[in-house]
């Protein structure tokens, strides 16, 4: 069975875009011992994507750029080789490499997907799939990057949320720039 795991980005209030939709700020904060954690992470590899219009847009214009690829290599080249999956009744086409479209039910396709062998799902961003998979329980794992900085209003990953979803916290890590990761398990 599949698992599905959220990686995201917050800042101190719980923010993981501000109020103009921009995540930018949330890798500013990079520094040797960051870089070497993300690049460690793109390594392992072991998921496929789950994006939202929004986050794959966001994504598809920057890790396939000269910009992107400089940037960041090892993370660019996982990006960019990985299967993806966006999410979206909106948009026609998917064109960066290895993505599919689909435009049926999130939940119900979700639901398939966990029931099927293959490699584990990952989430960026995308806090409207976030919201909605938690409401069904259907998220195994959180780690959110906790980013040391207030933004004062934007995009909670869990707007809609009306159940709780009791976790448990599994890791933590903290690093020198202040970024502090934090990684959940759900409850059964």
């Amino acid at each position: 069975m599949r698992k599905v795991t959220v990686f995201n980005h917050t800042s101190l209030d719980g923010y993981f875009a501000d109020a103009n939709g921009d995540m930018s700020w949330a890798h500013r904060n990079a520094d040797a011992e960051w870089n070497q954690y993300s690049a460690e992470n793109a390594e392992q590899g072991v998921a496929d994507f789950l994006f939202g219009r929004r986050t794959y847009e966001m994504m598809a214009s920057f890790w396939p750029s000269p910009q992107g690829m400089k940037s960041e290599p090892k993370i660019a080249e996982r990006m960019n080789s990985a299967k993806k999956l966006v999410f979206s009744r909106t948009l026609d086409k998917a064109t960066w490499n290895n993505t599919t479209l689909v435009k049926e039910d999130l939940i119900g396709y979700v639901r398939k997907l966990k029931s099927e062998a293959g490699q584990d799902l990952m989430i960026f961003g995308s806090g409207t799939i976030v919201s909605q998979l938690t409401q069904e329980r259907l998220i195994d794992s959180y780690t959110v990057v906790v980013n040391p900085l207030v933004v004062g209003s934007g995009k909670n990953m869990f707007d809609g949320v009306r159940e709780q979803a009791r976790l448990k916290l599994v890791d933590s890590r903290a690093f020198k720039n202040g970024n502090m990761v934090l990684s959940y398990e759900l409850k059964k």
